[in-house]
């Protein structure tokens, strides 16, 4: 596993560790404003699907590894809702250094 202090990518360390504290401030200072996302190929209600996925089920990603300068994932998630699987996750990263959107699904 990959030491989330050591992703690559700023805005995509800094959406990590938001997720593993469960910090909802720290989440949304990482987002931009309307950030878009989907899960498993379909699009979602940003806020909605973090509230169920994330931060009222203990969610956590473990990063198995990173490509495209750390903008691409495959992560070990669980939460207390799905228990844990194996997940892949692509994100789109302003020129300000935050993600403006995205994508995870089953890897």
């Amino acid at each position: 596993m990959i030491d989330p202090g050591r992703l690559s990518d700023p805005a995509v360390r800094a959406f990590v560790h938001a997720v593993n504290a469960g910090d909802r401030a720290a989440f949304q200072a990482a987002l931009t404003p309307g950030a878009t996302m989907s899960d498993d190929g379909s699009d979602r209600d940003l806020a909605q699907w973090a509230e169920r996925e994330v931060f009222s089920s203990g969610g956590h990603m473990a990063v198995a590894s990173e490509a495209d300068g750390g903008r691409s994932l495959i992560v070990d998630y669980r939460n207390d809702t799905w228990g844990e699987m194996r997940t892949a996750w692509r994100f789109d990263v302003t020129p300000d250094g935050r993600v403006s959107r995205f994508e995870t699904g089953q890897a």
